[in-house]
């Protein structure tokens, strides 16, 4: 199959597949004597496998150790389990951050009146960089200091 096949089959770009080539997450597809790549089902399934990863957050980092260890199949699977653990604390931790940004914009939209003028509006001042260090510290516990 051809890049442009590989790509619709999996949604991934033509630059993204030539890029996770081109650092070594994708194998390099034989080519043809015109010099076009030819894609094969290895290739298919690799991509969906990265795509997945990259579709729940995982670095480009975490995918290359997950996809080097996805071949070796009968080793045990213990780094697997860390690399699946430590990106789940830092998915947790942004869910934390998450769930505190949208407390603090729950409260700042009950704050506005509606119709008045920006220049009085309280989400914007509360928004804005002269007001960045007090939300920090005083409205949104737990968040690092600027």
């Amino acid at each position: 199959m051809s890049i442009g096949e590989l790509a619709r089959a999996t949604g991934v770009k033509e630059v993204t597949i030539r890029y996770y080539e081109q650092i070594g997450l994708m194998p390099a597809p034989p080519r043809t004597e015109g010099n076009h790549r030819v894609y094969h089902a290895e290739h298919l399934d690799r991509l969906r496998f990265i795509r997945r990863l990259r579709e729940l957050g995982f670095t480009l980092e975490e995918v290359r150790g997950l996809v080097r260890l996805s071949s070796e199949k009968n080793q045990p699977c213990d780094e697997v389990d860390r690399i699946t653990r430590e990106h789940l604390a830092t998915v947790e931790s942004k869910l934390r951050d998450l769930r505190k940004l949208a407390s603090e914009l729950r409260r700042l939209s009950r704050r506005c009146q509606g119709g008045g003028r920006i220049a009085e509006c309280h989400i914007i001042g509360a928004l804005s960089p002269e007001s960045r260090s007090r939300l920090v510290g005083r409205d949104m516990p737990g968040a690092p200091r600027v």
